[in-house]
């Protein structure tokens, strides 16, 4: 017998029709009729197709980690988890171009040059001596230099930069009370991770814009985004789907 004749056989025996069972877990009933047939290619996936299986399995008194060992055996096992590190890339380093100070030195010494040849011509030609109406060479002007808190590189400013990255982030930090399986994406849906927190262990992650979190059990888990408490996200054994946004996004 297959995974879905048992959940079927489980359910009858509680006396419960499908529409009772689609009410207390909230899936579709004509995917609960499908899985109930084996068929679960409209679940969506893998990780869809455990979590419906764990829910109902849950209902009809069945042992849901059973199942879900049973599934993946038959569709090629537990698919491995992916490292956070992949989703974040380092920032691309700028390029700042370096500002000269103007040359004093050239300046000066041409203006004293021409001051020298003005005397010796003076000197030499007389009194009476007409001599060539000689203008120095003007001294360019030198820009003020920027104020402190208005340049590219300021203090000002690289703490502004710092907190609108900071609003854009979302950090989620989740700590396991029992061991528990969550799946965390981006807002792109790229996956950040997915597989087991193991009891009395704390993760953190982090991600642009949004992140979006299944809780295999929403009650063996507390939370804490972006340095919010936020308890538990449901009850002990209930799948749980959460999204979370960015302050910054939140304003658009």
């Amino acid at each position: 017998m297959g995974i879905g004749s048992d959940l079927a056989d489980a359910r009858r025996s509680m006396g419960m029709t499908v529409g009772q069972l689609s009410a207390r877990t909230r899936i579709r009933e004509v995917l609960i009729q499908a899985i109930e047939r084996n068929d679960f290619s409209q679940c969506g996936g893998d990780f869809y197709a455990r979590g419906h299986i764990r829910n109902i399995a849950k209902v009809v008194g069945l042992d849901p980690e059973a199942l879900v060992h049973r599934y993946d055996e038959q569709h090629g096992g537990v698919p491995l988890p992916v490292r956070a590190s992949s989703v974040f890339q380092a920032d691309m380093p700028l390029k700042i171009r370096e500002r000269r100070s103007p040359n004093w030195t050239t300046a000066m010494a041409v203006a004293l040059g021409i001051v020298v040849i003005f005397g010796v011509v003076r000197t030499m030609g007389g009194g009476d001596t007409p001599v060539a109406d000689l203008h120095p060479m003007p001294v360019p002007a030198v820009p003020p230099p920027p104020s402190a808190g208005s340049g590219p590189d300021s203090p000002r400013r690289a703490a502004s930069l710092a907190e609108e990255k900071r609003r854009d982030m979302v950090v989620l930090q989740v700590k396991a009370k029992r061991t528990s399986w969550l799946d965390v994406q981006d807002a792109g849906g790229r996956r950040i991770f997915s597989g087991t927190l193991a009891a009395g262990k704390t993760s953190t992650w982090k991600a642009k814009s949004g992140m979006r979190v299944t809780f295999g059990d929403g009650g063996a888990v507390s939370l804490k985004v972006n340095g919010k408490d936020l308890g538990a996200p449901g009850r002990r054994g209930q799948v749980v789907n959460r999204s979370y946004e960015a302050p910054a996004a939140k304003k658009r």
